[in-house]
This record gives C-alpha cells, structure tokens and sequence, in this order.
C-alpha cells in the first residue's frame, strides 16, 4: 500500500486506451447491477466516485481472440478493504442526514472494485467519468447528476495513471492511501489531491526520529521502485543534515536476487538500526534470509506500508522484528461506525455480490441460491442472512485504530464541503462569469476544482484538514512499537506522534518509556560507528571514513572541551588550568616558598640556626683574643669574615616567603653584598699569609704590606666593586616579582624575575672571581714554613666555596618554581658552611681541646726539638 512505481504514464494510458476500444470490458454488454462484482451505483442529486481494491488478487484468462475474452477473476476479498466501502457509506449517509451541509442536496455515488488491477483501474475511471457502462474515453453520456469527484486509488502507481486522465478534465480527484512524492507535482497532477501525507513528510520525520534516539550510524533498505527510491532520498538528504551517517543503501529487486546478499549486509555490519522503506510483501523474503542467518538485535524502522501491516505480525518474525518502530497513518475514531459495520446484512446492502461474498466468508456458509467464490463448503451449511456480525470480531469490524477508512471518511466530507462551498458560493472569486456562482445542480469539474484547493473541513475530533498548494494536506503520524502482547503475540502499539503543523518544538514527541527494544530491553540501543567523545577529547575524523567514524583524542597539555563530540578544544585563560577530566578550566594554584611549607620551614630553621655558630666563635675568638693562635690569624680581618658569615647564613630569609616587590629588589644585592664581603676577608688574608712570610726573607720590602689596614683596603675595595656592580642591577634593571607560567604552565610560580640575567651571573661570576684568586694564592702558599699555616685552610674553604657554586649552576638550570630558590637557599648554606668549617673549625678546636698547641713556640715550630 502506499507504493508508487515510475513509468512512461502516456504511452501506458495510450496503450489502455487501444486496447479498451479493441477489447471489450468485463461488463461492456450489460447493466452494471447485472456484474455485482464490478461496481454498484447508488443515486443521488450529485455523485461521487470510489475505485477500491476490495479484492488484491486475480486470474488472468487466456485471450485466444477467437471469442470474447472474459473478465479476469478477482480471487482474495478482503474484510479491511470492504471496511473502506462501509466508511465511504457511512460518510454519505451522515451528510445526508445533516442539516448544515449540502441541505436538500442528496449525495450518491459509484463505487467499483479494481482488484489491483490496472487495466480494471483504468476502466473504473472512464465508465464514471462517461456515466455509461460502455468506455468511452472523451465523451460524457451523463448530463444529470453531475460526477463530483473521484475517489482513488489506494496504490500510488495506479493513481499516477488515474491522476494522467483525471487532470485532462480537471477532475478532482482525492486518494486515500496514495503516497508517493511524485503525486504533489502540480504541473503534472493539477486536479490530484489526497487525504494522507505525502512521502516527504514521512522520510523527513522518520529522520527526525532517527535523530531523536541519538542513532547516528543507519542502513537504508528499499524497494526498487519509486515509492522506495524517492522516500530513501528524502532521508538520505534528511539524514545528512542532522549529522548522521549512512552505512549502507540496498534496494530489493522484484525478482529477489539480491535479497541473501542483502540480508548478510544487515547481518555483518556494524549497524544497529536499518529504515526499511518498502511494502510488507517485500520484505517477507528478506526477514526468511534473516531468520536463517540468526540476525538479532537489529532495530527496524518500518515505512506507514508494512508498520501495521498482519502479514509479518506473527512469531514466526518475532526475533527480528520485536522492538520494531515506525510511522503508521494516523487512527481516529467515527462515533457510531462500529454499530453501523455490525447491522448489515446481505439483502439490504449496496452492492448485494460483495455483500454475499462478505457475509459468506464471515460465517462460512453458503446464501440460497449463491455459489461460494473462494473455493467450496459444505452445502448444507446454508446461510439465513440473520446471522449476528456482533459476535464476530475480525479486521471488518475492528474500529479501534481507524487509518485508511478514516481517511477515505475524510475524503468524502472533503468532497461535500467543497460542494457546499460551491452551492453557496462562499468564496470571493466563486464567481466564475457575469458576477453568477456555479449551479449546484450542473457544474463543471473545473469550478469544483477551485474550492477544493481552498476547502477546510473540521472533523469530529476538532482537527482540521486543508490542502497546501501541492495539494497534500497537513501530515499527521503515529510511531508505533512492535511489542508482544500479554499472549505473547506481536501487536503495534501507539507511542507517539508527529505533527507538521505542531508548535515548534512539538513536532515530534515520543514516550520512550513505554516502548520495548530488541531482545526485550528497555533502554534505547545505540547505533553509532564510533563512540562519542567525552568532555576533554576531541573528534578526529578518519581518512576516507564517513563523518560519524572518527577517534577521540585527549585535548592537549592546557586546553578543554567541555562539550561531548567537540571538535576542538579551547585554550584556559592564563591563571587558569584544565582539571584531571579536562572539561573545565579551574583557577592555578600559586607556587612559592612559603614559611608555613616544610621545605620553608626547614630552609628557614637552618639559617637560623646556622646564623649563630658564627656568632658563637666570635665570642669563643673574643675570650681567646690574646691567645697566639687568635692573634696569628688576623683578629680583626676574622671578626669581620664571622659577621659576613653571619650575614650569609642570615641573606636565605629574603629569599623565603611571598616575592614582593621590595624582597625581590634587595635579595640578590645583599646575597652579593654579604658573600663579596666574606669572600674580600678572605682574599685579605690570604695575601697577609704571603706577604707575611715572604716579608721575612732578608732584602724583601714587603713588610710594609703586613699592616691590618692593606687587609682593610682590600677588603673595603673588593666590597665596593660589588656593590657598584649590585647598585647598576638595581638602578637600570631593577628585579621584580612576576607570576611565571612558562616553566610549569599548571601553576603559577610567584617569583622574583632577576630582569638583568646577565647582571646577576656577573655578580655570581665576579665572587667566583675572588674565590678563584683567593684558592690559588693559597693554594701556592699552602708549603710555607708553619704548624699552623693558614693558607691550607683557605685552600680547601675556596675549593669547596668553588665547588658548591659550580654544582649550583646546572642545579638550578634543571630545577623549576620554588625548587629553583631552594636550590640558591642551598648553595648560600652550603658554601657557608663550607667556609665556617674550613676556616674555623681547626682554630677551634685548638681553642678548646688542645690548650698545649696553642702557645708561641709551638706555632713557630720552635718546640720541635722538645720531642
């Protein structure tokens, strides 16, 4: 139902019209009430025409053109189709009965049963057209009543034929079942209108439904014709605009070839929802394939012709089509129909032959005098015609999801309002010549044709159906759900619906909750060809892959996406950072050496600490100054190397806490200061350890440069350099705190930037300088004559000062954030220390536990021949 098949119409109605003339029909010779099982007429001031299928079957008899041919046979009736005729009944009988249309006016009509079969469609068409049971193609033998329009036909082919014809003379003509797209070409179809919606509107709202699950990797399935051809379009079209891809499009041939080939397609790929866009009887092979494939787990998503359909309805399918979902026309109910289908009877009913065949099909018996038509019974079983259709409950008088006799009850009130509009002229261009309306009595098809583009009926249910400019007229669906029933049988439930003409937003609603999936789930499966990618990744779509077939990477160091399948991701602000999921950004931590921290805590302890022991040997130096080994070593220039060490111990604390501006300005000039001022007092007192031994060679004029104030002046001197050096740093390239993002871009690294690199190595290089000096005059002294010569000392603190501050280097270069100033903090400690232990360590140690080494003779080395 609902198909439509392309083909060269004008030669196929060329071809109708020769051999109809050649050929007579099946009824030419007689009365039409004489051939019950062609059509019936019931008069009426202004008739209407119906073609419908009562029968879908046929015999074909041989033509041996030496005799009449005969009619060909129709041989399945069935009960839903012969429902259409009763609703088209029902329709005219309510208008007629009614007050506010056509009053006054009685309505009859034609009603013919084409079998499904084109040449009887074709036939149909002309004798109403003629009023004469002999076809004449362009002639009407009928002056009174006048034919209104025609109904028809539910097959979107055969009405393309009719449509051919019927728009010669601009007939109106109005389907009930007929789908195709083709059919709202005005330009080829002007006269053609239809009471259920165009194929557009479904393709387009089986892809919104598509897209409504999340489904996003689909198969497409088809008939080879242009019902399936042009629905499959639409949603490939659809499809692509909301982002989804298409795995597969296979179209099933007429002669079923293809059909393992497809169904091991659907079987193998990857995709978990295939749209079958086809009618039931297609797809009866394929589901046989399927089931000897053992496909499970497969969403279906059924076209309005087989969605509802009986013919798969059963569980020989149930494994693959439970869970199935998809458009079916939308049902309604007619107050009162039900009542009316059940009070027939065989004697009193329009078209007495089908209603024989009907009454004997329900009750299998056999009416007196009646041959049974669709094989033989036992003749005893003999009919009474009283027989009750209330106790019988089959697809005649199931009334509860009205779609196609809804529809073909819609058509006829559509054909009555537009009569009434024409009667009483309620248009402002119903006027047609000399400022006069059409007569209801005679008009023309062309005049009922202009109110039929403008009509609009109200129905029972307060829905208003109208045409647009193609003639189609508002599309209304329901989704259905293939579920089992309590029985265990598949039924389709109704589970949503879409609406054309809904408010935006409310086009489409569905209730998922109520719906079943393959294998008895109730979540909605999934279909996609790869996974979405979750906040903090990003898609990367794969060469020569559909769009929807990508791979999620993590977004890079510094960067989100917080929005799931992104396709970038986002830069954080500066003082800000992704989080462990990268889906937000979150503010940086601040990193610096903080008091409270231990690292802080300890640094700050040691130099405290540390700051004391020189404080402590000056006071040892302070209670022993008069003894020799003070006084040999230049009191006064020690005094000022233990207040310098002090001063170093004590310079790591401006390199502790918060960088501000003023920290940041005086740290690195007082770590300068103090150590040029340690490194100078001991420099001075390396050249008092050379000049005083080589002072006592006879004829050196050295002596004079043994006086404390040389020590004085070079130590004064050596200072002063440095902190010119230092003051230049200060004054043109004052350091600074900044907040650094560079080294480790998650936090923000509060330091002091020294903003002059190079004046802050030609610091550090200029103390490297005195060091390197001071190591290698003592180092070349380290033989002069003396127990206690001073300048091995010197030695080894020089070496190890040296030492310490070469190692600082490459450490501080690999070393990040505060760990950079701990690694500064720890050079000034340990070269410090370094100094303290080399320098003054054995002094004291004499000092206080060895007193007997400490006197005149014994550091002149004169006491060695004590021993």
């Amino acid at each position: 139902m609902g198909e439509s098949r392309l083909m060269p119409h004008l030669y196929q109605t060329l071809w109708h019209l020769v051999v109809l003339y050649n050929v007579p029909t099946s009824y030419s010779d007689g009365n039409p009430t004489d051939l019950p099982n062609s059509g019936i007429l019931v008069p009426g001031d202004v008739l209407i025409g119906a073609v419908i299928p009562l029968h879908i079957d046929y015999l074909n008899q041989e033509v041996t053109f030496q005799e009449k041919p005969h009619a060909d046979a129709c041989l399945m009736f069935l009960f839903e189709q012969y429902q259409l005729l009763q609703a088209m009944r029902f329709a005219v009988d309510e208008i007629n009965q009614s007050v506010k249309l056509l009053p006054n006016i009685t309505l009859g009509f034609y009603a013919y049963d084409s079998c499904t079969v084109l040449q009887r469609e074709l036939e149909s068409t002309l004798w109403m057209m003629t009023g004469q049971d002999w076809v004449i193609p362009n002639y009407c033998c009928r002056d009174h009543p006048p034919l209104a329009a025609i109904i028809g036909h539910s097959t979107s082919t055969y009405s393309i034929l009719m449509a051919h014809i019927l728009g010669l003379y601009r007939y109106p003509q109005i389907s009930y079942f007929s789908t195709s797209s083709l059919l709202s070409n005005r330009a080829k179809f002007p006269s053609f209108f239809r009471t259920v919606p165009s194929d557009a509107f479904q393709s387009q709202g089986l892809a919104q439904m598509v897209t409504h699950f999340g489904w996003t990797w689909i198969g497409l399935v088809a008939a080879d014709d242009d019902y399936g051809q042009e629905g499959i379009k639409i949603i490939k079209q659809e499809i692509a605009k909301s982002g989804a891809c298409v795995a597969f499009t296979e179209y099933m041939q007429t002669t079923y070839r293809d059909i393992p080939k497809i169904a091991k397609i659907i079987k193998t790929s990857t995709v978990k929802v295939v749209v079958v866009f086809s009618t039931d009887v297609y797809l009866i092979h394929l589901l046989d394939e399927l089931l000897i494939l053992n496909t499970t787990g497969k969403v279906f998503v059924a076209s309005e012709a087989w969605s509802i359909t009986n013919v798969l309805s059963i569980d020989k399918y149930s494994s693959i089509l439970l869970g199935t979902i998809g458009f079916a026309f939308r049902s309604s109910n007619i107050p009162g129909f039900q009542s009316y289908l059940n009070n027939i009877d065989p004697y009193n009913t329009p078209g007495a032959s089908w209603a024989n065949i009907f009454w004997e099909e329900v009750f299998g018996c056999t009416l007196p005098d009646q041959k049974m038509v669709n094989g033989s019974r036992n003749a005893l079983n003999v009919c009474t015609g009283d027989e009750d259709l209330n106790n019988i409950h089959n697809l005649y008088n199931d009334v509860s999801s009205l779609r196609a006799s809804y529809n073909i009850y819609t058509a006829v009130y559509v054909i009555a309002k537009a009569l009434d509009d024409l009667m009483f002229c309620n248009d402002e261009e119903g006027s047609f010549s000399k400022g006069k309306c059409a007569d209801i009595g005679k008009f023309k098809a062309w005049q009922l044709l202009h109110y039929f583009k403008k009509v609009r009926v109200e129905l029972s249910d307060k829905r208003e159906v109208f045409f647009d400019e193609n003639g189609d007229p508002p599309a209304v669906y329901d989704v259905v759900n293939w579920q089992k029933n309590q029985e265990g049988a598949m039924v389709q439930i109704k589970v949503g619906n879409y609406d054309s003409v809904a408010s935006f937003g409310k086009t489409f609603s569905i209730n998922t909750s109520s719906m079943q999936w393959p294998n008895g789930r109730q979540e909605v499966p999934t279909s996609v060809c790869s996974v979405s990618c979750l906040p903090g990744s990003r898609k990367a779509h794969l060469r020569g892959e559909p769009i929807c077939c990508f791979e999620c990477i993590p977004c890079p160091q510094g960067e989100i996406s917080n929005d799931t399948d992104a396709i970038d991701c986002s830069k954080c602000p500066w003082d800000m950072w992704p989080n462990t999921e990268k889906d937000q950004c979150i503010p940086k931590p601040i990193e610096y050496l903080s008091y409270s921290e231990p690292l802080g805590m300890t640094l700050m302890s040691t130099s405290l600490s540390s700051s004391m022991i020189p404080f402590f040997i000056f006071k040892l130096f302070l209670r022993y100054k008069t003894t020799p080994i003070v006084r040999a070593n230049n009191y006064s220039v020690s005094c000022i190397l233990l207040l310098s060490l002090s001063l170093c111990f004590l310079c790591s604390f401006t390199f502790i806490g918060y960088p501000e501006p003023k920290k940041c300005l005086v740290r690195q000039a007082a770590f300068g200061m103090a150590f040029a001022l340690c490194v100078s007092c001991i420099l001075a007192k390396t050249i008092m350890v050379v000049c005083a031994f080589l002072a006592t060679k006879p004829g050196s004029n050295l002596k004079r440069w043994t006086s404390p104030y040389v020590s004085y002046m070079v130590i004064v001197i050596c200072s002063l350099l440095q902190f010119f050096l230092c003051s230049s740093w200060v004054v043109a390239a004052p350091p600074f705190p900044q907040n650094n993002t560079e080294t480790q871009p998650e936090i923000i690294v509060v330091e002091c930037s020294e903003n002059s690199p190079t004046a802050f190595w030609s610091m550090l290089g200029y103390l490297g300088l005195l060091a390197s000096i001071s190591f290698v005059v003592a180092f070349l002294a380290r033989r002069l004559p003396d127990n206690f010569n001073e300048a091995k000392c010197i030695t080894f603190s020089m070496l190890a000062f040296l030492s310490v501050w070469i190692s600082y280097i490459p450490a501080s270069l690999s070393s990040k954030g505060k760990y950079t100033v701990a690694m500064e903090i720890f050079a000034i400690q340990s070269s410090s220390w370094a100094l303290v232990v080399c320098m003054f360590f054995p002094k004291c140690f004499i000092i206080l536990f060895r007193p007997e080494m400490n006197f005149k003779e014994h550091l002149m080395g004169k006491d060695r021949g004590r021993k």
